[in-house]
């Protein structure tokens, strides 16, 4: 068995993005929502992946690989959609990781410092949390004079004192498996939803005496979730930068990152120029030295050291070693 698991819940519909589309399923950087979270747990070395799916669950199963499905036939709250993790995670004692399938931004390195430090603190439930300038409408961390995790209130529970916390709940957990479904057994649906609430577990855990421990992003942009056309958006934009950045790491020049578009799955080679206004997805290939924009659309091209295209679309075809493609050329199969 794994030693350490991962529940991703993307089971619901996502109404505010009125779509036909379910929300887990809207891509970002040329990869769907789902397969963000399912990436970085699997960046983070989860050894054991578990999905719960529900609205549109066959769409969503079908764009999934190398993790377990589970179904959610009814969407009553996050404490029941991962009490349907109950049988595949029934020999399992390590801890497990609760996250969200519209949570994509995430990054690897932050699942494996929560993993080590949820390990470190001994805690039975590992919240993660992040501070916001504006906390409004979060749930707010409790603490003791020590530092200590003594629980979560919403908001609309909260006083006037507590609404001055600015450590909110991001809502994403770590476990200890048997604990996480000892307890998942004793929460009720008694809100005005009529929902199984995930944390629910936490102050039924604190009552027991177990330890509940808050890990603080260093990114609070991280935690956030994506519930709108608005949101999505804005996930882009950071994915955009965050994707330049790395490029511009490996030694590729990028005139204006802002203007420029990179989806996952690309290759770019070294000392390689892009100009303003490119949008290079998924599945391109591009050598060294190569002279790319300005506005170009490359989609599954291989494009050869040394060769130059201004104003050029190339689509599932080849671009030829120190090349130059005449500008305003539409290349494709």
């Amino acid at each position: 068995m794994a030693t350490a698991a991962a529940v991703i819940l993307a089971a619901g519909q996502g109404s505010r993005m009125k779509s036909n589309l379910a929300k887990v399923l809207h891509p970002l950087a040329g990869l769907e929502m789902v397969n963000h979270a399912v990436r970085n747990v699997r960046l983070a070395q989860f050894e054991e992946i578990i999905v719960v799916v529900g609205y549109q669950g066959e769409k969503v199963r079908a764009v999934l690989e190398g993790v377990t499905v589970v179904e959610q036939k009814e969407q009553l709250g996050t404490g029941h959609a991962v009490d349907q993790c109950r049988e595949v995670l029934s020999s399992f004692d390590g801890p497990v990781l609760v996250t969200y399938g519209d949570t994509p931004l995430f990054r690897s390195e932050t699942f494996q410092a929560l993993l080590a430090y949820h390990q470190e603190q001994q805690a039975a439930a590992t919240i993660v949390t992040a501070c916001f300038a504006d906390p409004t409408g979060y749930g707010r961390i409790l603490r003791d004079e020590n530092n200590q995790v003594l629980g979560v209130v919403e908001h609309k529970d909260a006083t006037p004192e507590q609404r001055l916390i600015s450590e909110i709940n991001t809502g994403t957990y770590m476990f200890q498996s048997k604990l996480l479904f000892h307890y998942l057994a004793q929460i009720t649906p008694e809100n005005a939803q009529a929902e199984y609430y995930l944390p629910d577990v936490l102050p039924l855990m604190i009552a027991d005496g177990h330890r509940v421990a808050g890990f603080i992003l260093d990114d609070p942009t991280e935690s956030m979730g994506i519930n709108d056309r608005i949101q999505l958006a804005e996930a882009e934009a950071l994915l955009r930068d965050r994707i330049c950045r790395y490029w511009q790491e490996q030694g590729v020049t990028i005139v204006d990152p802002q203007s420029t578009w990179i989806e996952w799955d690309c290759e770019i080679g070294q000392d390689t120029v892009i100009y303003p206004g490119c949008l290079i997805q998924k599945g391109s290939r591009i050598g060294e030295n190569c002279r790319i924009g300005p506005n170009c659309r490359l989609s599954g091209a291989v494009v050869h050291s040394g060769a130059v295209l201004e104003y050029t679309v190339v689509v599932d075809r080849t671009v030829g070693q120190d090349e130059r493609i005449l500008p305003f050329s539409f290349l494709t199969k």
